[in-house]
């Protein structure tokens, strides 16, 4: 039966970090970064390309050292102790690293046998995640005859051989297709059930939304936010209202009426004559309804959403709401 080897620290906080920073040259790519993650819970790391993310997981993972700051890991310094945190730590990268030229078996038996583990011990564990991640039918088959989600899940098989209790995750899914992801995230959520903490890395913002208890928004090395998902939901995006009109003239008409309700500037439309604007939280649908039918707007269709965390993420790294500030 798989199992973690869960290394529980006498707080309960898998993952710290306090002024953990990283220059190259006069350029910061991370600064400032403090954060503490409890065992069995997942981190979600956000932010455009460059903002900080893989930098932060390459000195977490002891692949790069910080130039300010410290950081441990699985109650063990990234620095002073870089061996025995690899030893508890599983890495799948933006790119698998499995070897094409072997068979899923042999990619698995080798990271064991690099692990020390016993020869017959590996291929035991081999198999054993081979099953677990729907590859038992394919274990003699090359890896350069997998499809991309099957190479990712190889991956992740090939980053917990050594049963790690903190994984660490940079961009899992990119490149998959719906389905292969959706397969991928219900793998990740098993393993944090069984006491997996792990960070996530992702562009997909609802893979964050779906996976993450944590979540910190990076914007140029530095932390714009951070917070549960539905928090930074509910404190930073809005409501959307959406509706749909007949002709350009009533977009413009619909714009003034609703001007008392709007919360941030609104997306126009002309070509498919529709205005979408946040609202002002607490706003009821029919007040909007009776607002523009009082102002002899003609609609076709309204809807009403929720915030989403690419809200969130387009509020928190707007070039024009920092400059603003």
């Amino acid at each position: 039966m798989y199992e973690y080897r869960v290394h529980r620290t006498p707080d309960g906080i898998a993952i710290r970090a306090e002024g953990l920073g990283k220059r190259y040259g006069d350029l910061w790519a991370l600064r400032d970064l403090d954060l503490e993650v409890p065992a069995g819970s997942v981190l979600g790391l956000l932010g455009h390309n460059g903002a900080g993310k893989t930098t932060a997981i390459r000195i977490l993972t002891t692949l790069t050292a910080p130039t300010t700051g410290y950081a441990t890991v699985a109650g063990l310094d990234v620095v002073a102790d870089a061996k025995q945190v690899r030893s508890r730590i599983g890495l799948a990268g933006q790119n698998a690293a499995v070897d094409d030229l072997l068979t899923a078996r042999a990619n698995l038996e080798m990271i064991g046998r690099l692990y020390h583990l016993p020869r017959t011990a590996a291929r035991a564990r081999a198999s054993e995640l081979l099953e677990r991640f729907d590859l038992a039918g394919d274990v003699d088959r090359l890896v350069r005859e997998f499809s991309g989600g099957m190479r990712r899940r190889l991956d992740l098989a090939a980053a917990l051989v050594a049963s790690p209790p903190v994984l660490f995750l940079d961009e899992p899914t990119t490149g998959l297709d719906p389905r292969s992801r959706n397969e991928l995230w219900a793998l990740l959520s098993e393993l944090v059930d069984d006491g997996a903490t792990l960070v996530l890395t992702t562009q997909y913002l609802e893979e964050a939304d779906h996976l993450a208890d944590e979540i910190i928004v990076l914007d140029h090395g530095r932390i714009a936010a951070e917070g549960t998902p539905a928090g930074l939901k509910e404190r930073v995006a809005r409501e959307r209202v959406t509706l749909t009109v007949p002709s350009a003239d009533q977009l413009t008409a619909a714009e003034r009426a609703l001007a008392p309700f709007a919360d941030g500037p609104e997306t126009r439309d002309d070509d498919a004559l529709t205005l979408t604007m946040p609202v002002v939280r607490g706003t009821r649908l029919v007040e909007l309804v009776r607002t523009l039918d009082a102002a002899g707007v003609e609609v076709t269709d309204v809807s009403r959403s929720e915030p989403t965390l690419d809200d969130v993420f387009l509020v928190l790294t707007d070039p024009t709401r920092k400059a603003a500030a």
